[in-house]
């Protein structure tokens, strides 16, 4: 039975070598059979149905996206279920924190334990993080990108690759990856 799956692109860009346009993405994921194909802004954000489990369907549009656009682009595959649960283990909400400074940085499967107990031992002050199974939560309440904390420097730390998006754009994900 076919599930609803929400993909966030790794490293899409307007221009050069990781353009990948949505419309011809969503042209692709259909013609590839895909059902229920929707892509909300531009850096990458896609739902649609499918019987593949995630690790399969990750490959699968990697693999579409190279061979139709010519864009070596890493997918992360999240369920709603995913999305709501990620919202909810959110260490920073409420007071204290603006949740515009909050970056939610997702990646695939299971970390490396080591990796991550030895990063959550660093101070990153002014910045937070938190990871969970399926998450590294970043606060940065100055630019994001002027401190240490970013996505890159996560995936150098902890040896995985990752996207991070806002709490606009997950929350606008949930809500389209609803049926």
């Amino acid at each position: 039975m076919a599930k609803t799956y929400i993909l966030f692109l790794r490293g899409v860009m307007p221009t050069g070598k990781n353009r990948v346009p949505m419309s011809q993405l969503r042209e692709i994921l259909i013609w590839a059979g895909f059902e229920n194909v929707q892509t909300w802004i531009q850096s990458g954000n896609v739902v649609l149905k499918t019987d593949l489990q995630p690790e399969v369907l990750a490959k699968t549009i990697s693999k579409l996206i190279e061979d139709k656009i010519g864009a070596q682009i890493p997918i992360v595959v999240k369920s709603r279920e995913d999305l709501v649960q990620i919202i909810q283990e959110n260490p920073f909400q409420g007071e204290g924190y603006d949740i515009s400074r909050v970056f939610f940085a997702m990646y695939n499967g299971e970390l490396n334990e080591e990796l991550k107990a030895k990063l959550l031992m660093e101070d990153f002050s002014p910045e937070y993080l938190s990871i969970t199974q399926q998450v590294a939560y970043m606060y940065i309440p100055g630019t994001y990108g002027r401190g240490k904390l970013s996505n890159n420097f996560l995936e150098k730390k902890l040896k995985t690759v990752a996207t991070s998006r806002n709490f606009n754009t997950i929350s606008k994900m949930m809500e389209l990856g609803v049926g």
